[in-house]
């Protein structure tokens, strides 16, 4: 008996947790194959470093190597900085100025009749028959805007050297807004320009209409010789100072107050080597109506001033990439 009454002590307490556990069973049971802790295993162990690793940046700014080239197609996407550039530039020029677009006309006026007293008057250089004070208003008009964007641009990384340092954009935009400015002043001038045309009885032709050609290969020299002095400029200081001295230089070098005629013939081809020979030369032919220039001139001018051009691009894109580090 008592061993019986053990056995059946055995099967009761034995059978009393297995109810139990039958009756805990028909909870839902958590267990590696429950639905719950499969789905919590799924969300924990693959996705977010999987899908980072996937996950690639949209755009990344890498230094160029090597002679990197014009990225024409980023210039365009950035075409509303440019525009906010040349109109900031425009009204710092003017803002609090008492004449404001007088200083415009009286610069190249004023050294007009000044060259007129002393190259005119006193040397008496030829003027190819034309009224000498018409014909190096010419001459100042195209030189003045030429100078003064070649000096604003090829000083322009140097003024704005907090935004170079702390904001990316492309670089470049900032001595091409300066050489776009100045096409402003050049307007102003031609006008006055259309004023002594009038005064000297010079008639408006149709040869009036190929300015605008002029004044696109001006602005492409302009712009390749300001991106040399530019880039040169953040390393080198003192090139500001010296393209102050070379631009003077370079006025004498020109046909500014003096004719091409004055050249002997065979030496003209290599004079022509200055592309500010064939835009003063070709301006003067628009307006007066007769010049020396002759079609191989002009193409080696055209030469000239894509050469300046793409080696200025090329240049500054190759020294860009150590802007910030340097300015």
């Amino acid at each position: 008996m008592p061993a019986s009454g053990n056995a059946n002590c055995a099967t009761i307490q034995s059978s009393k947790p297995l109810a139990l556990r039958e009756r805990y069973l028909k909870i839902a049971p958590l267990s590696t194959e429950s639905p719950i802790v499969t789905t919590v295993a799924e969300l924990s162990a693959t996705p977010i470093r999987t899908q980072a690793r996937q996950q690639k940046p949209t755009f990344r700014i890498r230094p160029t190597k090597g002679w990197a080239a014009l990225n024409v197609r980023e210039l365009w996407k950035y075409r509303d900085l440019l525009w906010i550039l040349v109109e900031r530039d425009t009204k710092l020029l003017y803002k609090q100025t008492a004449l404001g677009v007088a200083w415009v006309v009286m610069q190249p006026l004023i050294a007009a009749i000044i060259f007129t007293v002393v190259f005119g008057r006193v040397a008496r250089l030829p003027s190819d028959g034309a009224p000498y004070l018409l014909f190096v208003f010419c001459g100042l008009t195209v030189w003045t805007y030429f100078s003064q964007a070649l000096q604003h641009a090829g000083n322009s990384l140097v003024r704005n050297a907090q935004l170079v340092s702390k904001v990316y954009f492309p670089k470049l935009l900032l001595p091409l807004a300066q050489t776009l400015r100045g096409v402003v002043d050049f307007t102003v001038t031609l006008i006055v320009l259309l004023v002594l045309m009038a005064i000297y009885r010079v008639p408006p032709t149709f040869r009036l209409a190929v300015l605008p050609v002029f004044l696109f290969f001006m602005t492409l020299t302009a712009t390749g010789v300001a991106l040399w002095f530019s880039a040169l400029s953040v390393k080198y200081r003192d090139c500001t100072h010296a393209l102050q001295y070379f631009i003077q230089v370079w006025m004498y070098a020109s046909p500014v107050v003096y004719p091409i005629s004055m050249i002997p013939e065979q030496w003209r081809p290599l004079f022509a080597l200055n592309p500010a020979v064939g835009f003063i030369e070709g301006f003067r032919w628009a307006v007066l109506g007769h010049s020396v220039l002759n079609p191989n001139l002009l193409c080696i001018t055209i030469v000239m001033s894509l050469v300046a051009l793409f080696s200025g691009a090329f240049f500054f894109r190759r020294a860009e990439r150590g802007f910030a580090d340097i300015i």
